[in-house]
Parts: structure tokens; sequence; C-alpha cells
């Protein structure tokens, strides 16, 4: 375990100072009476912590189980605990600014209904999105709709915010997702034995995900705005935590928001549910920025989830340790893999500075030590460690298979797992064991050894994610698949998609071998004008080019239609038969030769295996 300073207390008084109160009805629900949010289901966490989780994680996840109304200065307000991330409310001359609503209009709204019944019906007059992921966004309509948007309610965001927030659900969204019902523990039993929380706070809400796109970009460190009578000074940080992200400072009231660029914990650079690898030199070099722009004019430092810190010389020690935390790991990387340490040694090796290590918001309870280490080594290296034997691997199975027969078969190999556990050696066993999961998948021996001890490694787990995937994967070789619980994909987020990003959608769908022989080509002749698109599958890839040009080949056959019926038809809400029935399209050419390029595409699977083949 690391060192850890238990007496100290600041967070514990930190998350309750400002507290004005809470509902007294635990359930969030959405129209149909169906519950998208539990206040009361970690009220466990207020017992000693168990042997089966770690005492810091406990302590965590504890402080962010948290919830309610809480006054950060006067005239800004969180409500915390309400779902994964902080909304923030900050009260101008009319009404008020609100800050990230959370990833359900549910929760969002009962959000704001918390703040109205303590502070008055103040209208909502400006929405700021701190970043482009779904649980800064996704509850916006439970806030504000698209008619007060049209009013002239602003809808603030970094530029590229929209082209962020909503491919990241298109070209692997399906895999993500499956990889975040692990990441968030979202079919675990919330209990001591079960799911405490993910670090950053304790799961995702489970509503209705919106999303109304922004009317004003923010596009440069500095850009000044001021949104009913709030003055607020922007800092431009992407490629941080998010491909599209900001700091925002209010002079008025002496307050810096970080976004989720600095918050009390080690966060992600490559998150365990997948993603771009982050840079932790940009997100220190931010770091180290706002404490320039900002940090002789800052009281108080509040984030998109967890608590504030306050006063300027606390604020500036947080901001500069968080900067000194991501540099350290990027740089200290950098130096053992110029020394030709592979990934996974700098991560066995990597410590970090006594300081560090003793304050709290340093932990690993998000991002790892040990992850992100391998994050920075994957950025500048690539999967390859440079080792020739590891150049042409076989894949798991048929390596499996091997390395099973080598070690003298299943049966010799679980009786010394089964030795290697009694010795508390889960580490081991769950890599040997692997092996005889996926050379024999029914080998309930094997699974039940491998269960044991994923969940041995869970509960001993500092980090809220990787607890949960141990527990996950132990739940699945006990009860089979849970799937995808949980999915960000909305009717919102597929509305924003450019019609480039739908046909790219399209693309990755193309099963290759099965198309290799295949030559369709489909024109489509948009009525609202716009230059006409071709999509053409050959060669198993399928291109789209907008015009004429040489790029675009003869077509099979020619549609024209309205942009909305187009989207209907690509998103497999109508067919073409319909549309033309309805006289929302006009056919030249053969049909028949549409229904053979879609014919071409694969279902992705939402429920694919992961801990075994």
């Amino acid at each position: 375990m690391r060192r850890t300073a238990f007496d100290d207390t600041r967070d514990l008084e930190n998350e309750r100072r400002g507290f004005l109160g809470t509902v007294e009805e635990a359930a969030i629900r959405d129209a149909d009476g169906r519950v998208v949010w539990d206040l009361g289901a970690y009220r466990f966490l207020d017992e000693d912590c168990p042997p089966t989780a770690h005492p810091s994680l406990w302590r965590q996840s504890r402080l962010v189980a948290g919830h309610g109304l809480f006054e950060v200065v006067p005239g800004i307000y969180q409500v915390r605990g309400f779902d994964l991330s902080n909304m923030t409310l900050v009260e101008g001359e009319r009404g008020i600014l609100v800050i990230d609503p959370l990833v359900s209009t549910e929760t969002a709204a009962a959000a704001l209904a918390l703040y109205r019944r303590h502070r008055g019906e103040r209208p909502v007059t400006g929405v700021l999105y701190t970043h482009s992921h779904v649980d800064h966004f996704g509850g916006v309509k439970g806030v504000v709709g698209p008619e007060e948007v049209a009013a002239g309610v602003p809808v603030i965001a970094p530029a590229g915010f929209l082209e962020h927030a909503v491919s990241e659900n298109v070209y692997a969204g399906t895999a993500m997702s499956r990889r975040a019902a692990y990441m968030y523990g979202a079919a675990l039993p919330k209990g001591p034995r079960g799911q405490i929380g993910s670090g950053l706070g304790t799961t995702t809400s489970a509503g209705t995900v919106t999303l109304v796109p922004p009317s004003l970009d923010i596009t440069r460190t500095g850009q000044s705005e001021t949104v009913d009578g709030i003055r607020m000074v922007f800092q431009m940080t992407p490629g941080t935590e998010a491909p599209a992200e900001l700091n925002v400072h209010f002079p008025d009231h002496a307050a810096l928001c970080t976004a989720e660029n600095a918050t009390h914990t080690l966060h992600n650079l490559l998150t365990l549910r997948g993603a771009q690898v982050r840079d932790p030199h940009d997100w220190a070099h931010y770091l180290t920025e706002a404490v320039q722009l900002f940090g002789a004019a800052t009281d108080v430092v509040f984030a998109s989830h967890h608590w504030p810190v306050w006063g300027r010389e606390n604020a500036l020690a947080f901001l500069s340790e968080q900067r000194d935390l991501y540099a350290y790991l990027h740089d200290q990387t950098l130096r053992m893999l110029n020394q030709g340490l592979t990934g996974l040694e700098i991560a066995e090796q990597m410590r970090l500075p006594p300081t560090l290590e003793r304050a709290w918001h340093t932990h690993g309870y998000y991002g790892s030590v040990s992850h992100n280490a391998k994050a920075v080594y994957q950025r500048y290296m690539g999967w390859f460690d440079g080792n020739p034997a590891h150049l042409w691997a076989h894949p798991p199975v048929e390596a499996a298979t091997r390395y099973v027969d080598f070690m003298g078969g299943a049966e010799e190999v679980l009786r010394r797992a089964h030795q290697s556990y009694a010795q508390g050696d889960f580490r081991w066993v769950a890599e040997v064991v692997h092996h005889v999961l996926f050379a024999d998948p029914a080998n309930a021996e094997a699974r039940a050894l491998q269960a044991d001890a994923l969940e041995q490694l869970g509960y001993g787990s500092e980090n809220g994610t990787w607890r949960n995937f141990y527990l996950t994967g132990a739940l699945e070789l006990r009860e089979g698949s849970v799937g995808t619980p949980a999915s960000s994909v909305s009717e919102d987020i597929l509305g924003a998609l450019t019609l480039e990003q739908l046909f790219d959608s399209l693309a990755i769908r193309v099963d290759g071998p099965r198309s290799w022989d295949a030559d369709v080509t489909v024109r489509w002749r948009l009525v609202d004008g716009g230059d006409p698109l071709t999509l053409r599958l050959r060669n198993g890839v399928l291109t789209h080019v907008r015009g004429l040009g040489p790029a675009a080949a003869e077509p099979d056959v020619e549609i024209t239609l309205d942009e909305p019926a187009l989207r209907s038809l690509l998103l497999g809400r109508a067919g073409l038969g319909e549309l033309v029935a309805e006289g929302r399209a006009r056919v030249s050419g053969d049909p028949a030769r549409l229904a053979e390029l879609t014919g071409h595409l694969d279902e992705p699977d939402p429920g694919f295996a992961i801990v075994t083949p």
C-alpha cells in the first residue's frame, strides 16, 4: 500500500463545506417510473472499511458518494452526487449559467430543482460544456430546451466539441460501451463485495442522454465572454483529459473551474474502456499555464468532479502538484524507455516522489501509475516492445493451447495454480489460469479458480476501475456475459453526426473478406441543395465522395431525397421502398444495388467475450 495520511482530514471537511441540503426521495426516475439514479445506493459506505475493499478506495468512495447542493463561494453552487459528475450553477443578473449538466436529463433536472428549492426560481440564462465527454453534456435537456436556445440562451463549448462528442460514439462506440460496463461495474451489485465507486465518482446514471449543439465556440486562450453579467475568461486545453476541453476563470468570484484537468485523483492517460492516448506533457503544460494566467487571482479551484480547494496557497499547491504528477509520469517513462525498458517494466519500476505520494489527490483511484506509464510508452513507441520474439506472437487461443500443453496439461496447471492461490499470488494465478480458460473455456474448475483470483485482485485494488474490471470479470465467469447494460448513444447524438460521419459508420461495418469481389456504386442527390454524394464499395472498402470529380465513379443507382430521409435510411429507420412509396425519394437505376451494398455490412456485437475466447 502507498504511504497514506489518514490523519489528514482536510478532504473530509472540504467535501462537506458549504452544504445547503439534499433531497428526501433517494430515487430519481424517468418518465416511465424506472429508477435511473439512487442516492441511497451507497449508504453502506458509512460503515467501517471491510476486508473486501482497499481502505484508501473506501475513503475516496465515501467522499464521492456525498450528495446535495453546496456553496462554492457566494454566487457559485454545485450539485454533487447526483451523477458521475458535478453540475455547477453560477448566478447572474437574471438567472443562472449551468456548467456541465450531468449524464442524463432526469438527474440534471433533479439537480436544478434542488438548486431552485434553496436559491429560488431563477431561469437558465446560459449553458457551458467544459469538454466533450457525455457526463458533461448528456443531461442538457433537463435544464434547457432547443426552444430556449433558439430564443437566445447561449450554449458555450470549446472549439471541436461537437465533432469529438459524437465521433467517440461512432467509430469504436460498441467496444468502448462494452468495456465501460466493466470499467464502471454497471452489472455489479453495490456493496462491500461489489461496486463501491469508480474513483472519479460513484457510477454513471442510466437515464436519457441528450445533446443541444453549441451556439458559441471558445477558440482561443484569453477569450472573454459575459453571459447574464457573469464574466468569464477561458483557457483552451485541447488533448488533455478530452480532445476538446477548456478551463474557465470567474474574475468576479476569484474562482477557477478546471473542468476535469485537475481533480482529486490521478486521472487516465488511457482510459480502460478504450480511447486515444492523452498527452501528459501538454496536460502538465496547461496546468502550468493555468497557474500563470489565473493563480494570482484565484481563491478557490473547483472541477466537474469531486470537491473544491479553498485558499490561494492551497489552490496553487493543488494545481502545481497535479501538474508535477503528469509531468513526472511523462518524463520518467521516457527516461526509462530510452534506457531500454519496456512498458511493462516501466510500470513495475515507476514510483512517485514522496511529496506527491503523500498527497491524497494524486492517488490512482481512476487512473493509475501502472496503466498510465504503459500509456505513455504506447504513445511514443506503439504496441511493439522491440523484442522480435513478440513481433509475430500467436493469438490468445492458439498460444493458450500450446502453453497448457507445455506446462503439462490443464490438470497440472490448475494443481499448481491452487498452490499459488493459497500463497496469495493472485496476480500469477490470473495469468496462468487465463491460458487454461482460453484453451478450454468449458473447464469448470478453471472458471471457478479464475473468478476467485480476479475477485481477490479486485478486493485489493486501490483503483476503482481496476476493482470494477476484476469483479465484473469474476461475475461473467460465474454467471455469463452481462453484455452492455448502458450506452451513451442517443437520438440527439446520432442526429448531430455529419453525413460524412454516418458514411464512416457504415464503412467500418463492411465485412471485408465477404466484399472482396463486390463493386457497387450508389449516388445520393439531396433536394435541399449541396453537391451529390457518391458511395462506392470496392475491394472490401466503402468510400464516399462529395461532388462529381474523378474520384466519384458512375453510379449503378441514383437516389434523390432530402437529408432527413437520407439520415433515416442510413440509420435503418426507414427502407428505400417505404420512402419511395411515401413520395420522399426517387430512384434512377437498379434499387436492388443499394440492398446489395448494405448486405455486406456486419452488425457489431455489444456482448462480445472478454474473459473467455
